[in-house]
């Protein structure tokens, strides 16, 4: 905080309430983070240092924080351009209701400070992307493999794009597959629900600009 030795209160009560004040009222949101990695950097107990970042990282968590404690920095893990693909998912399927309800309880359930539901946040992604595939394609039963070919037989795909995509297809098949495994896992995170809801926006974008 730069304050001099001789402005340093004597007790430790009232140097407390100082920074109290400070955290709750004065500092913005990154000033928190800066005291964040000045306690992180300065923490007395070196064997003990592990367990104060685990705790920082798990409240962060908790609270769906887009920053983690990395290499004892407060670091971002949602970056621009995911935040940006998420926000055109939303734009680009104003028109289509159904298509947006699952991506906003994709959101909701992923997002919720109390209980969130990974699980479930998962599973409305992948029905997002499905929704989708039935309106570009014109086809009420249309998987995301039926999509595929049906994009690429009319507007082409490279094969390195088809490959990646039809590695999304795992995730969304009916089939016990990767999708069927992946929302069986005890543990899923909050880290698990964004990769799909960011994987899923990315190809809903890709669909809607590719099949204009």
């Amino acid at each position: 905080m730069k304050s001099r030795v001789d402005q340093i209160p004597d007790e430790l009560i009232i140097c407390l309430n100082e920074i109290e004040s400070l955290f709750f009222e004065e500092y913005h949101w990154y000033e928190i983070y800066d005291f964040f990695e000045f306690c992180i950097e300065n923490y007395p107990f070196e064997e003990l240092q592990g367990e104060f970042i685990k705790d920082i990282n798990k409240i962060l968590e908790e609270e769906n924080s887009a920053y983690r404690v990395i290499n004892n920095k407060i670091t971002e893990i949602i970056s621009e351009q995911e935040i940006q693909s998420i926000e055109e998912a939303f734009k680009n399927t104003n028109q289509y209701s159904g298509v947006q309800q699952h991506l906003n309880q994709a959101l909701k359930l992923m997002s919720d400070r109390h209980k969130p539901d990974y699980r479930n946040s998962i599973k409305e992604s992948i029905s997002a992307v499905e929704s989708i595939c039935k309106i570009v394609t014109n086809e009420d039963k249309a998987t995301l493999g039926k999509a595929l070919k049906i994009i690429e037989d009319k507007h082409g795909l490279h094969a390195s794009l088809k490959g990646s995509l039809s590695q999304l297809y795992g995730y969304t098949s009916d089939a016990d597959g990767i999708r069927h495994a992946m929302l069986e896992e005890p543990n899923l995170s909050y880290i698990d629900a964004k990769f799909m809801l960011v994987a899923c926006t990315n190809f809903i974008n890709y669909l809607i600009e590719k099949t204009k």
